[in-house]
């Protein structure tokens, strides 16, 4: 028998905390289905591991791996989608059904119905790694939204405009929060100031991100 785990969520999340137009944060969205994510990673990471990518302004101190049909890869010459995991020669491994569950309900409690991505980033973050502010404008759909879950240690999130320069508003992400940027929101800078050591009961000492995107 398979367990709908969002059958008891109500229609309006009780704690679906608006933070700039298009942009919304759900605090602790993802806790119901952290057994099967958090198995699920497992599976992914054995088939493709995490590595440190390069990018044309040196090695990122968070360590990366995908899955789904396309996968986000950097090297010196710049960022681009690839459906093949350059490490192995291999498909990045299939999306699990889990991870697609959480984004389209995600997604749609934050007003945007529909969304089916092809691509899962995923970060690890270990202390002091961090992601400085940038945009996610690699994609083809911009009509899309991103969905970023939070797995793991507690981060500080930087949201900020659609400027460099704007001013950017901090959110303590805990364990299960996910948050879904999109429409006015969609190219907002952001990032993830350095993480503070600790150790959490499940992940240990590390914070996990998955970010869902439509790539293409």
């Amino acid at each position: 028998m398979t367990i709908d785990l969002f059958a008891s969520l109500p229609d309006a999340w009780p704690s679906r905390e608006p933070i700039a137009e298009g942009a919304v944060l759900l605090r602790g969205f993802a806790g119901p289905a952290e057994a099967e994510l958090i198995a699920a990673l497992r599976e992914i990471t054995d088939q493709a591991p995490f590595r440190h990518m390069s990018t044309p302004g040196g090695q990122m101190s968070v360590a990366m791996t995908n899955c789904g049909s396309a996968g986000w890869v950097s090297d010196r010459s710049g960022y681009r989608y690839d459906g093949t995991d350059p490490q192995s020669g291999k498909p990045w491994p299939a999306m699990p059904s889990a991870f697609q569950k959480l984004a389209r309900e995600a997604a749609a409690t934050a007003g945007f119905a529909g969304f089916a991505p092809d691509a899962c980033l995923i970060n690890r973050y270990q202390p002091g790694a961090r992601m400085s502010l940038h945009q996610d404008r690699d994609e083809n759909d911009f009509g899309a939204p991103i969905v970023s879950v939070s797995l793991g240690l507690p981060a500080t999130f930087l949201f900020g405009g659609l400027k460099r320069s704007d001013k950017t508003q901090r959110y303590r992400l805990e364990h299960g929060d996910i948050v879904v940027w999109g429409g006015p929101a969609r190219l907002a800078f952001h990032g993830v100031a350095p993480l503070a050591d600790g150790d959490h009961a499940l992940m240990g000492r590390q914070r996990i991100n998955l970010t869902f995107r439509k790539a293409r």
